[in-house]
């Protein structure tokens, strides 16, 4: 195996032009199989998370808990101070966060985001980030967006996985999400050992695959909470008690994990967000540029992001997905009360 020291120095010999030889090719490809051959590990690895949100604390701190050195960084800088506080470091950037990690971990809020704190080339966590190093985006973004990094890091001698999540904040919390990743295969098992901490990885394929998978998944919560949500209304316009109702279902054929998650968030109204309806509409609105392309007719995908968006209109964008409700409640000119 080529050491690190002479890869560099092979690599500086190369003009741009003949970078793209044989040679460096099978050089980058002994370096990307050296890296999926390290052992992940408390004592070896450090990591790196970009975003502190609903989802990305929880995750992250299962990550403290482990015993790694977690280095984060979030543009409001003072919602990771919970963390800070459970021991990590802070970075002031996510080219500082790179410089400090081997892996670096990223679920932050839109495809935008995602390339400006990944592949800004200024101050991108990319441009921090060491041969051999690893960047894993859980943000549930666009499959191209996926490919772009994949390319962008395998030109910087490191490797992309895209592994966005489902399981909401429980999930989270939990350390019970289902994750879906794509890139090499490789270099996801190499990572097992920290999915684990969240979750379960389930490798979907190449690059890009673990957000077509996510997507799919956004697709099927979509008409499920339609679903969910007129059930409700239909149980309460004919005077059951709405409670009972949902009780009897959850065992039966209409039982969902949304049902589980949200059916009494709903009673109560509460509409925390576990997930934003900011964000479900942005992914819905990939689901739908994506079937465009796809040539595919999906109308029950169409109605909800319609539902969804109308909820975005009202004010209501950074509710929890829960908050659908509202949206049947209007179309009904009835409100549930609160239990």
């Amino acid at each position: 195996m080529l050491s690190l020291p002479l890869l560099r120095s092979l690599s500086s010999r190369y003009s741009p032009y003949q970078a793209f030889s044989p040679i460096l090719f099978a050089i980058r490809r002994s370096m990307a199989t050296a890296a999926a051959a390290e052992v992940v590990s408390p004592s070896t690895t450090r990591l790196g998370w970009i975003g502190t949100g609903v989802m990305g604390s929880s995750m992250c701190a299962h990550l403290i808990k482990a015993g790694y050195t977690v280095t984060v960084f979030n543009r409001t800088l003072s919602k990771a101070q919970p963390l800070v506080d459970m021991g990590a470091r802070l970075a002031n950037s996510p080219r500082e966060l790179a410089s400090q990690s081997n892996i670096v971990f990223s679920i932050v809020g839109f495809p935008s985001d995602v390339r400006q704190v990944l592949l800004d080339p200024e101050h991108g966590a990319l441009s921090g980030l060491r041969p051999g190093g690893v960047l894993v985006d859980m943000t549930t973004s666009e499959p191209s967006l996926a490919c772009d990094i994949s390319a962008a890091a395998s030109a910087n001698n490191c490797a992309s996985i895209d592994a966005p999540v489902s399981g909401g904040d429980r999930g989270a919390k939990n350390g019970t999400l289902a994750i879906f990743a794509g890139g090499d295969e490789a270099v996801v098992n190499r990572l097992n050992p920290v999915f684990s901490l969240m979750g379960k990885v389930n490798y979907m394929g190449p690059s890009g695959k673990g957000q077509f998978a996510k997507l799919a998944n956004q697709i099927t919560i979509a008409s499920t909470m339609v679903g969910l949500v007129e059930g409700i209304i239909y149980a309460y316009k004919a005077g059951l008690n709405v409670a009972s109702f949902l009780e009897a279902i959850s065992t039966g054929a209409a039982g969902s994990k949304s049902l589980d998650l949200y059916g009494s968030r709903i009673l109560k109204r509460d509409f925390e967000p576990g997930f934003f309806v900011n964000h479900f509409v942005k992914d819905l609105g990939i689901c739908l540029k994506e079937c465009q392309s796809m040539g595919l007719a999906l109308p029950g995908l169409a109605l909800a992001q319609q539902l969804y968006l109308s909820l975005k209109a009202h004010g209501e964008g950074n509710l929890g997905t829960q908050a659908l409700i509202l949206a049947l409640e209007r179309l009904n000119n009835v409100t549930l009360p609160a239990i």
